[in-house]
């Protein structure tokens, strides 16, 4: 295989045919020109270059490696370039995503301020369904995604903890429930909770459908969906309850189902999570519009 040194050498020497030129363009020594096409030479076992004291022409092996070299350098050239002008610089498209309506709201506000500090770059925003943002991570469907937390995946990190929200259930309209103030998170060995579907992280699982309360008495579980419409669906039918946060009430009000908040359940917690090898210079710099939208 060649090295990325030698097929420098290689191609630049092919367009000047002068070892000096070829030299000053790569910022080395005639000599070490000179010994890389030996090496190369050798190692090939032909004549790249005929060499006499006035000019230097390729030969036809060379002239064929050349040829066919060259493409698939530029080629390579291009894609190393576009990669450190998307991990360095503000330009291209950014993907992110978000879960739930107020979350769609929140990056709605930081793409435009994020554009004003990197007019070159788009935002696309799109919706994610809960038990997928680990997935679009993993396979670029998003490059950042807000959602609730936790976001447990190999490979995956979460920034800061943006918003804290009233945590709620979800209750049919006409459950005695309904007509309380306040409820315990031992009042959920009273009822079924709707789950996430199967492929959502186990963290998440748990956290929105626990097996037990904190006094270990069981809690039986329900269907599952994947999206708020659907569990709130399933929710005014009577199949289940729905552990939630208190923005679902205000961005999904709905006259069949009723959200009572619980005074011993900690906060549900909002955060921007991305791919730990993909923390792009565009993916720190939207989540720092983000902050400062928000005055963190």
């Amino acid at each position: 295989m060649l090295e990325r040194y030698e097929l420098e050498v290689l191609l630049t020497l092919a367009e000047e045919l002068h070892f000096g030129r070829t030299a000053e363009r790569l910022h080395i020594s005639t000599a070490r020109v000179s010994r890389t096409v030996a090496t190369l030479e050798r190692r090939i076992g032909a004549p790249l270059f005929a060499r006499t004291s006035r000019r230097v022409e390729l030969t036809p092996v060379g002239r064929r490696l050349a040829e066919e070299a060259r493409p698939a350098w530029r080629r390579i050239t291009a894609a190393y370039e576009a990669a450190v002008e998307a991990g360095r610089g503000l330009t291209g498209t950014l993907d992110v995503a978000f879960t739930g309506a107020a979350g769609g709201q929140l990056l709605a506000g930081a793409a435009e301020r994020f554009r004003e500090h990197a007019p070159g770059c788009e935002v696309r925003i799109r919706e994610a369904r809960p038990a997928d943002v680990v997935a679009w991570l993993r396979d670029g469907e998003a490059e950042v995604v807000l959602a609730s937390l936790p976001v447990d995946g190999p490979g995956i990190a979460s920034g800061p903890v943006l918003i804290g929200e009233a945590r709620m259930l979800a209750v049919p309209a006409g459950h005695p429930f309904a007509r309380r103030g306040t409820l315990s998170l031992e009042d959920l060995a009273r009822v079924t909770l709707l789950r996430l579907p199967a492929h959502a992280p186990q963290s998440l699982q748990e956290d929105r459908a626990p097996r037990t309360t904190p006094a270990g008495r069981p809690i039986a579980h329900g269907p599952a969906a994947a999206t708020y419409n659907e569990l709130l669906t399933l929710v005014g039918a009577g199949r289940g309850a729905l552990v939630t946060g208190a923005q679902t009430r205000r961005y999904y009000a709905r006259p069949d189902v009723a959200y009572v908040p619980f005074r011993d359940a900690p906060p549900v917690e909002w955060a921007l999570h991305w791919r730990a090898d993909a923390a792009t210079a565009r993916v720190r710099a939207f989540a720092d519009a983000v902050g400062a939208l928000l005055g963190r």
